[in-house]
């Protein structure tokens, strides 16, 4: 079930037994809970490797049942990236992706893995290889506000700008996108108080890994791999920010460990979503921020 990555993390924090045992709930079929739970959604998370096997993470959007089921096996999505998102072109044709469903007013989100294909001009279809769903912990409930449709626009870059540094160190919430060594793509969540970002420079952030499920998916890829997409949203525009770079884990404390991430490139998307979001409430499982690490 576990990649050699995952297996590594799993024994230096001491998680082997609990992973053994979150890990038989995935799956590799839909079943009815998960389809209603799809079908219901306004965006999801997409994560691959660009042609140059970059990984990055973007969002798709479109109105309720834009993702859904085909039969117990494959989700359908009526939507691609916008030219110029990193994922557009790649996503034209087959390629591995990993994919986040997240309810932010409900706290819950849903995870799937597998190999996409245009369904169509304007869509995918994800045959899945993982499916499973996760805890609550650490997403902050906010309620979706339509917007106007309009066009996006791609802005590339390789540094974050003074405003983005900005955006980033006052985010809650971020996507990050790693890949194993069979290539296999996956996409998770990461919240946080506002601050639980630093940002070190133009090139440089770092965060504390919170507890989580024990599986350790994302730091077991990087394990192996240090190839990482990060997608932060802004809830209050639409837009989004993509960055692409190398992530480095500091294990000195393997109770809490301490992702080093090199931004290599960046994106901006504005009207990414139509849609903004209302003002955050906070997790009540989120670490306070006097707690965290200082490192």
């Amino acid at each position: 079930m576990w990649h050699a990555g995952e297996r590594a993390v799993q024994r230096r924090t001491g998680q082997q037994e609990r992973a053994e045992h979150t890990g038989r709930s995935i799956g590799r079929t839909i079943p009815p809970v998960a389809a209603r739970f799809l079908t219901e959604r306004r965006t999801i998370v997409v994560g691959a490797a660009d042609q140059a096997g970059r990984i990055w993470a973007t969002q798709l959007a479109g109105p309720p049942g834009f993702v859904r089921a085909d039969g117990d096996h494959a989700v359908l999505v009526a939507a691609r990236p916008a030219p110029g998102d990193p994922l557009a072109e790649v996503l034209a044709g087959p390629a591995e992706v990993g994919t986040i469903a997240l309810d932010a007013a409900g706290r819950r989100r849903m995870r799937l893995n597998g190999r996409s294909e245009p369904d169509g001009p304007d869509g995918l279809r994800i045959t899945a290889e993982q499916v499973y769903a996760n805890c609550p912990k650490y997403i902050q409930r906010r309620s979706p506000r339509e917007l106007p449709a309009a066009e996006p626009t791609a802005t590339a870059g390789d540094r974050l700008t003074l405003p983005r540094q900005l955006a980033v160190a006052a985010a809650d919430t971020f996507f990050l996108a790693t890949a194993g060594p069979d290539g296999r793509v996956d996409a998770s969540h990461r919240g946080g108080f506002p601050g639980f970002v630093e940002v070190l420079g133009p090139n440089r952030l770092r965060w504390a890994e919170y507890a989580g499920n024990s599986m350790f998916m994302s730091l077991g890829n990087l394990e192996l791999d240090p190839a990482a997409g990060l997608l932060l949203p802004d809830w209050d525009t639409g837009d989004a920010l993509l960055l692409t770079g190398r992530a480095e884990v500091d294990w000195s404390d393997p109770s809490a460990p301490v992702v080093d991430y090199t931004v290599l490139r960046t994106v901006d998307l504005t009207h990414a979503v139509p849609l903004t979001w209302t003002a955050p409430e906070f997790s009540p499982a989120l670490p306070h921020p006097i707690s965290r690490p200082v490192r």
